[in-house]
């Protein structure tokens, strides 16, 4: 063989073995979740510095908590409070907003499935009117701040005590056998039945078809706590003769464990078979068990709301992972840090792990200094992903003291959600720039390759004698004027660059780019 033919094998198996590793190593947005056993590739943009934070409020529907403020509410009316609640969010430099759409087999957004909300209309089954879609709305606006919005639903709980009378058209009165009732008036699905599995999983596939959502969001309810019916025994006698009559071999704590576990394994492949970079959230009871770790005590979600957290933890089931850690750093049995830090030792698969913060601690210095120093703790022990989700928005808006320390201090600058690298570490392509000077002012424009890849952009900017800085912007954003001098250090404008940012948080490749002075 002569040299020349060597030389070209040599060079065709170099071009398969890159296409080959590529194809192993990234997982793209057509492709979705990584099926396979490996750790995917982090992708690198090389940019500054990291800017990822995942900051969240929970916006809660059930008994019109957070919004709308009462059932009955003019559409005009619901769409101010919304626009109000996501403006204070934007504002204070959040970049998520997780929204309960769901609080008992119902719904506040169009729906063939189930009714339309009590708590939106004050009747089960009444649309808005003027009619509106009020998830559309909220995810159009969001979008439009810069927020990722996040669906919020209760798989089980089928009518809340604050949900007015049982309509027509409830599924109390429409599946009686899916449904079983609680000592204290509330109605619940029995998670054991295929049919409750069948009928919550539709809920989930038509909003995430439907909505362009970024997340799916479950909280802590699947078995209802044993207060609600009085300290007894979860009334489902029925499946459970049915399941011993067919043989099971499973005891009863098991048997509804598993039914929960199915459930959830299912709901995240259905999510990802559909988009895959919508991300599939949970925020389960902060205790998995007394005694982990070994000084915790408290409330056995294991054995009495029958949800195994850490094993859907550990087996990356959830895309992120924000267990209700709503006890203060020093309580004693329930500390903050060491809860954290032993969920933290369970994420075998690396998703992300968002704790969930109470910020209601009655407003004054102590409640500034608690939620301060668990958003600082948190990015201590984990610094790879950065996050916090807080409980709820109302606090955060009734008290002006605590929302306006956490905007100047640990939230003074705008973050980027972190990537998730196992559902897509494909960058976009650079954005096209142009950059043009005149006087006193430094004119960019941009256009992306492809549009549709791009959910956020980033402009970075360096001043003479000063670290690189940013801003982060919407997709509809193409245009930046920046001062060629700033006005406080009197320095120079010296580079910029911009990045493009993709639905799973992945920026493009960091390139700077000089600033020519010209005569």
């Amino acid at each position: 063989m002569n040299f020349k033919l060597k030389s070209i094998i040599l060079i065709l198996f170099f071009v398969a073995s890159c296409k080959s590793g590529h194809q192993t190593a990234y997982y793209n947005k057509t492709s979705g979740i990584d099926i396979t056993k490996k750790k995917p590739k982090i992708w690198q943009a090389n940019t500054p510095y990291n800017i990822e934070e995942f900051r969240a409020a929970w916006v809660a529907t059930v008994a019109n908590i957070n919004w709308p403020s009462k059932p009955g509410l003019s559409t005009e009316e619901q769409k101010e409070e919304a626009l109000s609640l996501l403006d204070f969010l934007a504002e204070h430099n959040y970049n998520a907003v997780i929204f309960q759409v769901r609080p008992q087999c119902d719904a506040l957004y169009q729906s063939n499935i189930e009714p339309w909300s009590y708590y939106l209309t004050g009747k089960q089954g009444n649309p808005p009117a003027p009619f509106y879609d009020p998830l559309k709305f909220w995810v159009e606006e969001a979008h439009k701040r810069g927020l990722e919005l996040h669906a919020w639903l209760n798989p089980y709980r089928a009518h809340h005590t604050s949900g007015g009378a049982i309509s027509e058209n409830s599924i109390v009165k429409t599946h009686p056998e899916l449904v079983v009732e609680l000592a204290n008036g509330m109605w619940w699905m029995d998670p054991a039945l295929e049919a409750t599995k069948k009928h919550s999983l539709s809920v989930v596939e038509d909003i995430v078809k439907r909505y362009d959502i970024d997340g799916i969001h479950f909280d802590d309810y699947f078995y209802p706590y044993d207060s609600y019916n009085d300290g007894k025994d979860f009334p489902d006698d029925k499946s459970w003769l049915q399941y011993k009559n067919s043989e099971g071999k499973l005891n009863k704590s098991d048997w509804r464990r598993k039914q929960v576990n199915d459930f959830i394994k299912m709901v995240y492949y259905a999510i990802k078979k559909e988009k895959p970079y919508v991300k599939f959230g949970l925020s389960p009871f902060g205790i998995w068990r007394p005694g982990y770790p070994q000084s915790v005590t408290g409330y056995d979600q294991y054995n009495k709301l029958y949800a195994d957290a850490k094993l859907w933890l550990n087996k990356g089931w959830i895309d992120y992972f924000t267990p209700q850690l709503y006890w203060k750093i020093n309580k004693q049995g329930q500390s903050f840090p060491e809860l954290l830090g032993w969920w933290s030792h369970e994420n075998y698969q690396q998703r992300h792990l968002w704790p969930g913060i109470r910020v209601d601690h009655g407003g004054g210095q102590v409640n500034v200094d608690e939620t301060i120093n668990q958003i600082m703790i948190s990015r201590g022990i984990l610094p790879k992903s950065k996050g916090t989700v807080h409980w709820s928005i109302g606090p955060l808006i009734k008290y002006d003291t605590l929302s306006l320390n956490i905007v100047q201090r640990p939230y003074a600058k705008k973050a980027l959600v972190p990537p998730s690298p196992w559902l897509d570490n494909t960058p976009p392509e650079n954005p096209i720039s142009h950059i043009n000077v005149k006087k006193d002012e430094v004119f960019v424009t941009w256009k992306a390759h492809k549009p549709e890849d791009v959910f956020r952009y980033i402009f970075y900017f360096q001043y003479q004698g000063t670290k690189w800085d940013y801003e982060i912007l919407t997709n509809s954003t193409l245009l930046k004027n920046i001062p060629l001098l700033n006005a406080e250090t009197n320095s120079s404008l010296l580079k910029i660059g911009i990045t493009a940012v993709d639905r799973t948080g992945n920026q493009s490749q960091f390139k700077e780019q000089e600033i020519i002075y010209t005569e």
